[in-house]
């Protein structure tokens, strides 16, 4: 009775949470500029906690085209089942996105910067098309973290994080986190108890010491990506390069006049390659290991076309924008040279 009147500090049971996480959602909370933070088992696990808690059957929600598949996924083929209706409009068509907006839409959704795309979402705006439509939005700003942008001060309702990314920073964790407002939260953290999708006391453990390096490693891999970037766009095998650190990205002045740094993700084309030669390249480098996560301080590359997209026929791999051709690096903290 005493825990019920809530004369006792302490949790009912593990699926509602421990007392680690209690601390590293405040440090979380904190590092974004929001009130409160929810754990959760992943990435995937907070916007799928987000979406189940916000949306009913005859709800709409609105992305942004160029996004996570499995984000993507998620929303058009399984909320479709229970009568949500899934709109993707052209990443950054900020017209585009009003114009979709009808009296059942409850949600917005956009990753800032993209992937793997790398495209930059001028936030204020965003955030003033939910604000005037009173629809709630919902930045995922995995590939930019908290030290390089904050959602929030723009007025962006959610901001999420795969933190097994640069959060986490070691490759060694599955973690996810969705930061707002108090009150906003209250209904997800709910559902959240309810579903399951929490994470473990190790793992919340290993997070907290990520935490520890995570302005010193993000410094080092904006230098990095920075400085492989460049080197990238003038090398003479290379098609494109797509990083918001150049001024020939088409949004650069949008990053630029928002983000503190660009991260250590880069998104390149090998010149007069096909899908075999790309792999090839992938196979010889030496440092990156072949893996699909980012933000570790270990270097990491992989072909978006072999690692998420294999199954896609060629005219949908065309429509999302992954040519056979696309490498990601994600740079991590080694030597640069």
């Amino acid at each position: 009775i005493d825990f019920i009147e809530h004369k006792q500090p302490r949790e009912e049971y593990g699926r509602y949470g421990n007392p680690g996480e209690k601390v590293v959602e405040r440090k979380l909370a904190a590092l974004d500029g929001g009130e409160a933070a929810i754990l959760y088992a992943s990435g995937m696990a907070a916007i799928v906690g987000v979406v189940m808690a916000k949306l009913s059957a005859g709800d709409e929600v609105i992305f942004f085209d160029e996004c996570y598949h499995r984000s993507r996924e998620f929303c058009s083929k399984h909320m479709a089942r229970f009568g949500v209706v899934t709109h993707q409009v052209k990443a950054c068509d900020y017209d585009a996105m009003e114009a979709a907006i009808t009296p059942r839409t409850r949600l917005l959704i956009s990753e800032s910067p993209t992937n793997p795309h790398l495209s930059v979402v001028d936030l204020e705006r965003f955030a003033s098309i939910g604000r005037r439509r009173g629809v709630d939005t919902l930045i995922d700003a995995t590939l930019a973290t908290p030290y390089n942008v904050r959602p929030i001060e723009y007025g962006v309702d959610y901001v999420l994080h795969s933190a097994t990314k640069y959060l986490g920073g070691h490759n060694d964790l599955l973690a996810g986190v969705i930061v707002g407002a108090q009150e906003k939260l209250e209904s997800i953290r709910k559902l959240r108890g309810i579903m399951g999708a929490i994470n473990s006391p190790h793992n919340i453990y290993l997070l907290e010491r990520g935490l520890k390096t995570f302005e010193l490693r993000m410094r080092r891999q904006n230098e990095n990506g920075q400085a492989v970037a460049e080197f990238l766009a003038g090398h003479p095998r290379v098609e494109r390069v797509y990083y918001p650190g150049l001024p020939s990205h088409p949004y650069h002045e949008v990053a630029r006049r928002t983000m503190r740094g660009f991260g250590g993700l880069i998104t390149f084309l090998v010149k007069d390659a096909d899908w075999r030669a790309t792999a090839a390249m992938i196979d010889a480098v030496k440092i990156p290991r072949i893996g699909p996560s980012l933000g570790g301080v270990e270097s990491l590359i992989e072909q978006p076309m072999v690692m998420s997209y294999f199954d896609y026929p060629p005219e949908e791999r065309a429509r999302f924008g992954i040519p056979d051709n696309m490498v990601r690096l994600s740079c991590g903290i080694e030597n640069r040279e």
